[in-house]
C-alpha cells in the first residue's frame, strides 16, 4: 500500500519492523508495511528513521503513516505541499513563498494552522499568540528529502494530541541516517534554482548526518518574489528505535517580496494582470534556529520516550489586504512583528502487561511548553513605520498529562480509553495598559476508541474525543481596542473546546489494496477569535461539520501504485443568524488521484490530480469561489552510475484558476469611501518545468 508504508522506500528497516511489534494490543497495525513503495524522486535515497521517533499510530479509519518515498514522489511547487499526501489535506498559498501555507481539511479553512497540529522531530511548528494568526505553522524550513515518515491523525481522538489538533495532527520525522549521500541541483521556470546536499558518516558509536539547502525563486509575478532561502540540518544519532538517542540542530532563514491576493474587479477592468500587485512592497523575512534531543529506552515494563527542544524564531511580515479602505492617503499596509524563544518537551512510558489475562498497554505521558514573545502590529507605508497599534510582551506556558489504556479483549475486539488534561497560563504586558493582565485556563478531554474485527479482511472503528484550540493570549486579557482605546471589546476565552465523533472501516480483501471509509462529525462551541491583522477580537458562532472520507491505496506491483481520495463535508453554523449559516471558506469537496511508478534503476514517474472544490465565501452563500483542479507530473531516470535526472511539470494543463479566494470589503483609488465587497484571489502559477539532477554516492 504505497504511501502508507514503512519509512524506507525499499524493504522495511529492522528498526521500523521492531517498532511495529512493540504494541501488544494493536493487532494488525492500522498501516501496512509493504516492501514495494515506488521511489519516484531524484533526490530521495531512504535510510533509517525512528530513533526516539514516532510511536504507532492510534487505531482509527482515518489515521496512518506515510513513507518518505511516497511523500517525495509528489511533484510540488513548494515544500509544504508534500503534506497533500495526507488524504483530504489541501496545502496552498495566498502570498509570497516565505509565508506559512494555508491549510484546508475536513471542512475547515485552517488558516495558517489554527486547528491542525504540525510537528517536526517532536518540535511544534504551530506558533501560539502569533503576530499573523493563531497557530501559524510555517513549514518552509522543511527539507522533503530528509523526511523518513509522516504520522497523521484526524479528529480529536488521541491522547498525544492537544492544542490545534481538532481537525487533525501531522507528525514529521526526519531520517537519522541516509542510505547514500546526495548532491542535488535543480533549475526551472520563473527563476527557480535549488541546491541540496545530504551526507552521513559514522562518528564514534553513532552517525552524523549533515544537510544544507539553498533556494531562489521569482515566480511569474509582475513584481518578482525574489525569494532567498538557506536551510541547514545537523544530527547525531546513536542506537536503535527502541534504545537510542539523537541530537539535532536546525537553522533556516528567508526573505521575499509578496504578491498578495488581488481584487477580481481590478483584473476584469484591465487595471491589473492576473499576476499583478496592488502594493509592490508587501513581503517579509523570517528565521528559525532550533536545538532538540530525543531519547528512547526499553526495560521489563515497556518503553520510555523523551524529547526536548528550544527554538529561536523571528518574523517580519508586511501585508496590505484592503489597499486604501482605512487610510485613503497612505494606504493600509501594516507590519507584523514576532520575536520569540520557546522551549518544551515530552516524556511518556508505555507499560505492557495483562488485564484478567488479556493483553494490556497503558500509556502515561506529560508535555510542557513555554513561549517568551514580543509581538507587534504597526501601520506602515512602503515598509516605513507610520504609527504603532500594539507592541506587547507575552509569556505563555502550558502543561499536559495524558493517560491511555488499550486492551485486546478478544481476537475481534480491542478498546482504547484515555483522558488528557491541559493547563494554560499567560502573562500579557501590553503597551496599552488596559489590555495587560494574566490569565489561566484548563480543560480535560476524554478519548475513546473501539476496533472490531477483522472479519473478511475488514476492521471497523468507532472513535470519540474532545479537543480544543487556544486563542491568542492578547485577546484573552484585552479590554479595549488598541487602535481606538475609547472603545471596549469582548474578551476571548483562552481555550475553545471541540467534540469529535467518527465511525469507519478499513478493508484489505484485495491483495495490495487498502481502502478505508470514515464518517465524521466535529462540533465547535462559540468562540471569540483574536484577529492578528487588526489587533481586535471577532466573535463567531458555534459550528458543526459532518462528512465522509474515502481513501484508497493500491500497490498494483512493487513498482506501480495507484491512489485516490475523496472528502465531502457539510459545514454550518449551528445557531441561527439572519446573515446566513454557511461557514466562509469551508470546502465541501476535496479529491485527489495519482499514479506512481519506478524501480531502483531505470524510468520513474508520477502524475497527480488535486481537486479543490467551490466554497462559500460569505455566510449567505451568495458569493462563492470557483473550483481548482491541478495536475502535476514528473518523469525521470535512475542511471547505474548513481545519477538521477527528473523533470517536473507543474500545472500541466495550464489552467487559469485560483490558489485561494476570499470575499471582503476593500477599496481601490477612486472607489467609494466605504469600499466594495468583491472576490479577492491569489492565482495558480502558469505551467512551469523544473529539471533536477542528483548524484547518489
Amino acid at each position: 500500500m504505497p504511501g502508507w508504508a514503512a519509512p524506507d522506500a525499499g524493504t522495511p528497516t529492522p528498526s521500523a519492523v521492531t517498532l511495529s511489534e512493540i504494541s501488544v494490543v494493536s493487532a494488525p497495525p492500522s498501516t501496512i508495511l509493504t516492501p514495494g513503495t515506488p521511489n519516484a524522486s531524484a533526490g530521495y535515497v531512504g535510510g533509517v528513521t525512528g530513533i526516539g521517533g514516532s510511536l504507532l499510530t492510534v487505531d482509527s479509519a482515518s489515521a496512518g503513516i506515510i513513507s518518505g518515498a511516497a511523500l517525495n514522489a509528489r511533484p510540488v511547487t513548494r515544500p509544504g505541499e508534500v503534506l497533500e499526501e495526507v488524504p483530504g489535506l489541501i496545502v496552498t498559498q495566498h502570498s509570497g513563498e516565505g509565508k506559512a501555507n494555508q491549510y484546508f481539511l475536513r471542512g475547515f479553512n485552517l488558516d495558517h494552522g489554527t486547528d491542525i497540529a504540525i510537528s517536526v522531530d517532536g518540535m511544534p511548528v504551530n506558533m501560539r499568540t502569533h503576530a499573523h494568526g493563531q497557530g501559524y505553522a510555517d513549514l518552509n524550513f522543511l527539507i522533503p528529502e530528509l523526511v523518513g515518515a509522516v504520522e497523521f491523525h484526524k479528529g480529536p481522538y488521541f491522547v498525544r494530541d492537544g492544542d490545534f489538533a481538532s481537525a487533525g495532527s501531522v507528525r514529521i520525522d526526519y531520517l537519522d541516517t541516509v542510505a547514500k549521500n546526495v548532491a542535488l541541483t535543480a533549475i526551472g521556470s520563473f527563476g527557480y534554482q535549488r541546491a541540496l546536499s545530504i551526507a552521513c558518516v559514522p562518528l564514534g558509536e553513532g552517525n552524523l548526518l549533515v544537510a544544507g539547502e539553498a533556494q531562489v525563486y521569482d515566480g511569474p509575478w509582475t513584481v518578482p518574489d525574489a525569494l532567498r532561502k538557506i536551510n541547514g540540518v545537523a544530527r547525531y544519532s546513536q542506537g536503535t528505535a527502541l534504545d537510542g538517542f539523537s541530537i539535532t540542530g536546525m537553522a533556516y532563514a528567508a526573505r521575499w517580496t509578496a504578491t498578495n491576493q488581488i481584487p477580481e474587479r481590478a483584473v476584469v477592468s484591465g487595471q491589473l494582470s492576473r499576476y499583478g500587485t496592488i502594493n509592490p512592497t508587501d513581503g517579509g523575512d523570517t528565521s528559525r534556529f532550533s536545538l532538540s534531543g530525543r531519547f528512547s529506552a526499553t526495560d521489563d515494563t515497556g518503553i520510555t520516550r523523551a524529547s526536548a527542544y528550544v527554538i529561536r524564531y523571528q518574523m517580519n511580515l508586511f501585508n496590505d489586504f484592503t489597499y486604501f479602505l482605512n487610510d485613503p492617503v497612505n494606504g493600509d499596509q501594516f507590519h507584523q512583528l514576532d520575536q520569540r524563544v520557546l522551549g518544551g518537551g515530552e516524556v511518556l512510558h508505555i507499560f505492557q502487561g495483562d488485564l484478567f489475562g488479556r493483553p494490556l498497554e497503558v500509556e502515561v505521558g506529560a508535555q510542557t511548553r513555554t513561549d517568551s514573545i514580543r509581538v507587534g502590529l504597526f501601520n506602515t507605508t512602503n515598509r516605513q513605520y507610520r504609527s504603532g497599534v500594539l507592541d506587547d510582551r507575552v509569556l505563555e506556558s502550558s502543561g499536559a498529562l495524558n493517560l491511555d489504556t488499550r486492551v485486546r479483549w478478544t481476537e475481534w475486539l480491542r478498546t482504547s480509553v484515555g483522558v488528557r488534561a491541559d493547563g494554560y497560563y499567560a502573562d500579557v504586558r501590553s503597551d496599552t495598559p488596559a489590555n495587560s493582565g494574566k490569565a489561566t485556563d484548563g480543560i480535560v478531554n476524554p478519548k475513546l476508541g473501539v476496533v472490531l474485527g477483522p472479519w473478511f479482511d475488514t476492521e471497523f472503528y468507532v472513535n470519540y474525543g474532545g479537543g480544543f484550540h487556544s486563542n491568542d493570549a492578547r485577546g484573552v486579557t484585552a479590554t479595549v481596542d488598541p487602535a481606538s482605546p475609547l472603545f471596549n471589546i469582548t474578551r476571548s476565552p483562552f481555550l475553545v473546546p471541540s467534540t469529535g465523533y467518527e465511525v469507519g472501516l478499513r478493508n484489505r480483501s484485495i491483495a495490495g489494496l487498502e481502502t478505508s471509509l470514515a464518517l465524521f462529525r466535529l462540533d465547535f462551541t462559540s468562540e471569540n477569535i483574536f484577529q492578528g491583522d487588526t489587533g481586535t477580537t471577532e466573535p463567531s458562532r458555534p459550528t458543526r461539520r459532518f462528512g465522509v472520507e474515502w481513501t484508497n491505496r493500491y500497490a498494483v506491483t512493487p513498482f506501480l501504485s495507484l491512489e485516490g481520495d475523496l472528502t465531502i463535508t457539510n459545514a454550518r453554523f449551528s445557531s441561527y443568524d439572519p446573515v446566513g449559516n454557511r461557514v466562509p471558506e469551508a470546502p465541501t469537496t476535496i479529491a485527489s488521484a495519482g499514479v506512481t511508478f519506478g524501480e531502483s534503476l531505470g524510468w520513474f514517474g508520477s502524475l497527480r490530480l488535486r481537486y479543490f472544490g467551490p466554497r462559500p465565501l460569505i455566510e449567505d452563500n451568495t458569493i462563492r469561489s470557483r473550483p481548482t483542479a491541478l495536475v502535476n507530473g514528473r518523469i525521470g531516470y535512475n542511471f547505474e552510475t548513481g545519477v538521477s535526472v527528473s523533470l517536473d511539470m507543474l500545472n500541466l494543463t495550464n489552467i487559469r484558476s485560483d490558489q485561494i479566494t476570499y470575499a471582503y470589503v476593500s477599496r481601490l483609488p477612486g472607489e467609494p469611501a466605504e469600499g466594495l465587497i468583491d472576490r479577492v484571489f491569489h492565482p495558480v502559477e502558469p505551467t512551469a518545468v523544473r529539471l533536477t539532477i542528483a548524484g547518489r554516492f
